[in-house]
């Protein structure tokens, strides 16, 4: 029998599956791949069903629970099914972050917009990705397995006020630190 993918039914599927605390265990599901959903994130963080967003929090919030990356292709999934969707850069936005001690001792945790927080580390990294053409950056957060945050704006130019410059691969790098790790922006020499 064919299932045919709807929001309503991976929505059911989603809530049935999130009794209890914390987040679905999506990496231990592995169901057959149902198609693609017309469901898309924009890059400000909106989710679209059949072109039209999503207005109900929860229901965004309830589908975040159950994305998962596999490979380069995004997929809602839950024990019975797995469904394809777009997004158009990261699933997720980093709305804001609070600083915890300073220097090589500072925590930066960040905040989704979706109320995920997670702590920049080693295994959470922070990441700048460039535009080949404009050099105009995009700073990421990785918020959970393969799942990253696209840093909004305001929080960028937050953190750059906190940045420092420190010798990186031979290089002296502007960058950020976070539970002991440092991550490079942009080499100090671009800085003029």
């Amino acid at each position: 029998m064919r299932v045919i993918p709807s929001a309503d039914g991976i929505a059911k599927s989603a809530k049935a599956a999130s009794k209890g605390k914390g987040l679905p265990p999506v990496h231990l599901w592995n169901p057959d791949f149902c198609g693609d959903l017309d469901m898309r994130i924009a890059r400000d963080g909106t989710w679209f069903y059949l072109g039209t967003p999503i207005g109900r929090p929860e229901l965004v919030r309830l589908f975040s629970t159950i994305l998962r990356k596999d490979g380069d292709k995004y997929v809602l999934v839950t024990p019975v099914e797995k469904v394809g969707i777009t997004v158009d850069d990261a699933p997720f936005v980093a709305v804001d972050f609070t600083v915890a001690g300073a220097g090589r001792d500072q925590t930066l945790t960040f905040t989704t917009n979706l109320g995920d927080e997670t702590t920049a580390s080693a295994d959470m990294p922070i990441r700048v990705s460039r535009d080949p053409e404009t050099g105009e950056p995009s700073p990421y957060v990785l918020v959970r397995a393969n799942l990253e945050a696209l840093i909004d704006r305001k929080s960028f130019y937050r953190l750059v006020d906190i940045g420092c410059h420190e010798p990186h691969e031979g290089e002296d790098w502007f960058g950020l630190w976070s539970s002991g790790q440092f991550f490079p922006i942009i080499p100090s020499a671009e800085l003029g």
